[in-house]
């Protein structure tokens, strides 16, 4: 397998009760390493962007209400097969169907305030990573 890239986020459910420090613990863990990160405020404009696939879906606004709550940390994860090594990692969507020892299953509150992001392919991910670091931000 290649040395991949792939973009994270850890959301305001999870910046907001101090976890990112533990949520870094279980990526570094798994394998991946944590190439580049920094703690943001999203603008709205940002986070409209970033969910404009949703953007025809009912909960659009609330999506970006909640992104743009409290502060987020984005991230991008470097390691082979990264993409679907996080999307392991991460666990489902909904934390009650996540498997033991994902970040979901540990960490989320719901569905909606699932604590973390992770690109879904690696074209994404290049797009999502491009949206938020320059390339000397990332270091391998």
């Amino acid at each position: 397998m290649a040395i991949q890239r792939t973009f994270s986020i850890i959301k305001p459910d999870a910046t907001e009760r101090n976890l990112t420090g533990a949520i870094n613990a279980v990526i570094e863990e798994s394998g991946l390493r944590i190439v580049a990160q920094k703690r943001i405020l999203m603008a709205r404009r940002e986070a409209e962007a970033f969910y404009a696939v949703h953007k025809e879906r009912p909960f659009f606004g609330e999506l970006v209400d909640f992104m743009i709550s409290a502060p987020v940390v984005v991230q991008v994860l470097e390691g082979e097969n990264a993409v679907l090594r996080y999307r392991d990692v991460m666990g489902a969507t909904n934390p009650a169907n996540a498997a033991e020892g994902t970040i979901r299953k540990r960490f989320a509150r719901s569905i909606g305030e699932n604590s973390v992001h992770g690109s879904d392919s690696p074209e994404n991910a290049a797009i999502e990573i491009a949206q938020f670091f320059s390339g000397n931000e990332i270091v391998g």
